[in-house]
């Protein structure tokens, strides 16, 4: 609840209004100090009606200039909100004239002031968010009643599990444009029945889905990776209790960290197998595998060699997909042993090559 207003508040009051009944608006304080003004040379002057009529709790109409202290003619009538004076609304003129406008820019007024009321509210809700959820994450629970009972409010089962939807956007998305992406990620949370989710600064949305609904709502997600996947990725960690989410953020990240192929977008942590140990791998490492492995295969090598695994070693079906005659490709394949002293055609020596193809691939 608003119990005072600031002075961007009143000048938006007084403007407002007076682009409505064209005469000049004051807001005054109770002290009798008006606030803001539509005639600047007002502003921080003091008004004796005005602070008559914030005593008294009644609106009081001047007729004549300069009849009490800094008071021009017109009405000054307080301004009541939840019960008690908030200030004094001020309208300049001959009060026969502008009697008609007082009502309206009372309905105004509270218009705005509620308004500022609900906004605050958003941010106040917003703010609760994301430390339930940075607590969480970081597993910080030294205020356990305080986050019970905020997870109650956001309908936070205690006593169920839960999964870390983690949807990053991409770096070089204009982040000016922040707000567009911003609002339809919550319609696509507010879609999957999703109440807890926040913002870290600067490209990670994280929400807190319960594992049960995921599963009936799994589809939301897919479909908003794929209508998005130029701007951003989503991970969905494993399940755990509420209170654990620390370990389902953490596989979120892993997951994520897995969609290094532009044509990947979405992952969820329960579907990887070897892309746990690939995403594991330091470059460092990586990069003196590739080189003791395929560092000296030429493009069309390493192309051979792809699909060469993905017919699952099978020279047919990769003479067919490549259209290249048996002898040909039986060729390459000797070529590729030779320079890189693994025979693709020896099951130890092919998960060498194709763990170096994959990290190829992923970087």
């Amino acid at each position: 609840m608003i119990t005072s207003v600031n002075r961007s508040l009143a000048e938006q009051i007084v403007n407002t209004i007076k682009d409505v009944c064209n005469h000049d608006i004051n807001f005054i304080d109770c002290s009798g100090i008006i606030l803001a003004s539509t005639n600047p040379a007002r502003i921080g002057t003091f008004h004796e009606i005005g602070l008559k009529a914030a005593q008294t709790g009644t609106s009081i109409e001047v007729t004549e200039d300069d009849s009490f202290s800094g008071t021009q003619k017109g009405i000054n009538m307080p301004l009541y909100h939840e019960g008690r004076i908030l200030a004094v609304i001020g309208i300049t003129g001959v009060p026969d004239q502008i009697r008609k406008y007082a009502y309206l820019a009372e309905r105004i007024t509270n218009l705005l002031i509620r308004e500022q009321e609900l906004n605050q509210y958003s941010r106040r809700e917003a703010d609760k968010k994301h430390f339930v959820l940075q607590s969480l994450i970081q597993n910080d629970t030294s205020n356990r009643d305080y986050l019970s009972n905020s997870l109650e409010t956001f309908h936070i089962g205690l006593n169920r599990s839960y999964r870390l939807i983690l949807i990053r956007i991409n770096s070089r998305y204009n982040l000016t444009n922040l707000s567009l992406i911003e609002q339809k990620t919550q319609e696509m949370f507010a879609l999957a029945g999703i109440s807890l989710f926040t913002f870290f600064y600067p490209r990670d949305f994280v929400a807190l889905i319960n594992t049960e609904t995921y599963q009936k709502q799994a589809f939301i997600f897919h479909t908003f990776a794929n209508e998005n996947a130029s701007i951003l990725q989503v991970a969905v960690g494993k399940s755990t209790p509420v209170f654990q989410v620390h370990h389902s953020y953490e596989s979120a990240l892993t997951a994520i960290n897995t969609l290094t192929n532009a044509s990947e977008n979405f992952a969820l942590f329960d579907d990887l197998t070897l892309q746990l140990i690939l995403s594991s791998v330091t470059d460092d490492t990586r990069n003196h595998f590739l080189q003791k492995t395929i560092s000296g295969l030429s493009t069309q090598d390493l192309d051979i060699i792809k699909v060469y695994f993905s017919e699952d070693m099978s020279l047919i079906r990769t003479c067919d997909k490549l259209y290249l005659h048996k002898n040909t490709l039986q060729y390459k394949l000797n070529r590729i042993h030779k320079i890189t002293g693994l025979n693709p055609r020896k099951f130890q020596d092919a998960v060498l090559l194709y763990l170096a193809v994959l990290f190829r691939t992923n970087l």
